[in-house]
């Protein structure tokens, strides 16, 4: 048997290190429609190596990524504004429904995944995030404009997080439970450009180092030897900030990734990070199910051609590349998002048996 057809035969199998399979596709979190239950079958059926618990924002308030978020937030009491989620003293009703959400939410994973010993993931709204969409008490600029309010509102998240963690645990005893950490806002964080409530000016910048421990103290709060990934969908994500908060992964808009931070995923891959790569850009996939079909192959092929410009041996890629949507899918139709998902596991595929073909 060739080295070739020796490599290919490892797509599909578990890895040493990491806790999904070879040539793996998921999801990002954000989902269309309202029917937890449907979208939670439909995920686990069309990513059987690693499917993780859709986020439903249509549901309305409480469903988005800062109300859930919030919703973990333990006794920081939250309520939502005209300009939508702030610090409060007492809870509001959408915060109970958000916590309703929540529980529905893993009632249904519960159910769905009963028996299932693969890895999983679970989306949770990062800190630098979190205190960047929700405000202060009794000012309207963001939490992340006092450095005091940022500590709590980390702290507070990072003991929500370990209960919510330990319960998906306690629920899917064989699964391996991943954490995903939402950062969209922590480029513009990190440059200073979180508008205040006036819109005239920008709340101070954060310091990377700062925003490391910041993640960090939820990073932690998984557990020890949990796998955490930090994604970030805005251009040119903080790889090293990213990297300093202990995660194990990174997720990122490959569309959107500069040619100078190749390099970057090179050195985040060699220290034995997990990268999941936005393959499949947001407007393709809604195209999916209405527009010119756009084939696995093509998605696949830009997974690879990223690969190989970091110089990093060929059979390194299928266990630790794991193809995703470069973002949420709420913003599309059902049938799109289901496509977008069957796309993003077939690329996957087609991917790892690629990068290992003779002269691949």
């Amino acid at each position: 048997m060739s080295a070739g057809a020796t490599r290919l035969s490892c797509v599909g199998e578990q890895s040493a290190v990491f806790p999904w399979p070879a040539g793996s596709a998921t999801g990002v979190g954000s989902m269309p429609g309202t029917d937890v239950a449907q979208t939670c079958r439909m995920v686990f059926g069309e990513l059987p190596d690693l499917p993780f618990l859709p986020e439903l924002p249509g549901r309305g308030p409480g469903a988005d990524l800062t109300g859930r978020g919030a919703a973990l937030l333990v006794d920081l009491p939250v309520q939502t504004t005209p300009h939508g989620w702030k610090l409060a003293d007492r809870p509001g009703r959408d915060a109970s429904r958000a916590a309703g959400y929540w529980s529905q939410d893993l009632d249904t994973l519960e159910e769905v995944a009963e028996g299932y010993a693969g890895a999983v993931k679970i989306g949770v709204c990062g800190p630098v995030t979190l205190a960047a969409t929700i405000e202060l008490t009794h000012r309207l600029d963001p939490a992340l404009s006092d450095p005091g309010a940022f500590a709590d509102l980390t702290a507070s998240l990072a003991e929500g997080v370990a209960a919510c963690v330990a319960d998906v645990r306690k629920r899917i005893p064989r699964a391996s439970v991943i954490l995903q950490l939402d950062e969209p806002a922590l480029p513009a964080a990190l440059a200073g450009r979180v508008p205040t409530a006036s819109g005239l000016n920008f709340v101070r910048a954060v310091e990377p180092v700062t925003a490391s421990q910041r993640m960090a103290a939820v990073v932690t709060a998984a557990g020890q030897g949990a796998r955490t990934v930090v994604h970030c969908c805005a251009g040119d994500p903080p790889f090293h900030v990213i990297s300093e908060s202990g995660a194990t992964g990174i997720g990122f808009d490959l569309a959107l990734l500069p040619d100078k931070s190749v390099d970057l995923v090179a050195e985040m891959a060699e220290a034995g990070m997990a990268l999941l790569v936005g393959a499949l850009p947001t407007a393709a996939a809604r195209r999916l199910v209405s527009g010119p079909p756009l084939p696995p192959r093509e998605t696949a092929a830009a997974v690879t051609g990223l690969w190989r410009k970091t110089g990093l041996a060929a059979e390194l890629m299928a266990p630790r590349v794991v193809v995703t949507p470069a973002c949420g899918l709420a913003s599309g139709s059902p049938q799109a998002a289901r496509a977008a998902l069957e796309h993003c596991r077939e690329a996957a595929r087609v991917a790892a048996e690629m990068i290992d073909a003779p002269g691949g």
